[in-house]
């Protein structure tokens, strides 16, 4: 490891300028910080996740995720730096399948809940959603490789099965159209 930490506080991102890993200063609201910052988010969500009682393969899933956001994040804090592979895009849907399969078919959306395991998991899947957003936004104006758009598309469909399989049948369809509940008078 490069850097170790010594001291959190450097003072040089008062300004409100912070620095990439080449060495380079960038406006912290620039998109390519904004994009390793919602990866940070996500992480923190995942750790949510993993702060509940999980089945061993969901834990040991989630913690290979958060390894790889690091990663992710590493890439874009070093411009030109590309750590993931077309491997790492296939080993998510490796995971996609293999807890797909012990679903039941889905054919109503989902309201997000079934549990607190489960719920957590879809505030990481939404807020994967929006780094890939975000991501997506970068890669308009800078180089992004194009198989970390790809692992976030991925993983947020992974995130999507993993709160099914945390929701263990407690699931709410959604009923479109359906008339209102009123309180009793």
């Amino acid at each position: 490891m490069g850097h170790r930490l010594t001291r959190i506080y450097t003072r040089t991102g008062d300004t409100g300028t912070t620095g990439l890993g080449d060495g380079s200063r960038i406006d912290k609201d620039a998109p390519r910080v904004a994009a390793y910052g919602e990866l940070d988010e996500l992480n923190s969500h995942l750790g949510l996740v993993l702060a509940h009682g999980l089945p061993d393969e969901v834990r040991d899933c989630l913690i290979e995720v958060q390894h790889r956001l690091f990663d992710l994040g590493g890439d874009l804090c070093i411009p030109g730096r590309a750590s993931l592979e077309q491997s790492h895009v296939e080993g998510l849907e490796r995971w996609l399948d293999y807890f797909n399969e012990r679903l039941p078919p889905l054919k109503d959306f989902i309201l997000p809940g079934g549990g607190p395991s489960a719920a957590h998991c879809q505030v990481a899947r939404t807020v994967c959603r929006r780094a890939e957003r975000t991501l997506t936004t970068l890669a308009r104006a800078e180089p992004v490789a194009p198989v970390a758009l790809a692992w976030v598309n991925r993983l947020s469909d992974l995130l999507f099965v993993l709160a099914r399989i945390l929701a263990q049948g407690g699931e709410t369809l959604w009923q479109p159209g359906r008339p209102p509940i009123l309180p009793p008078r």
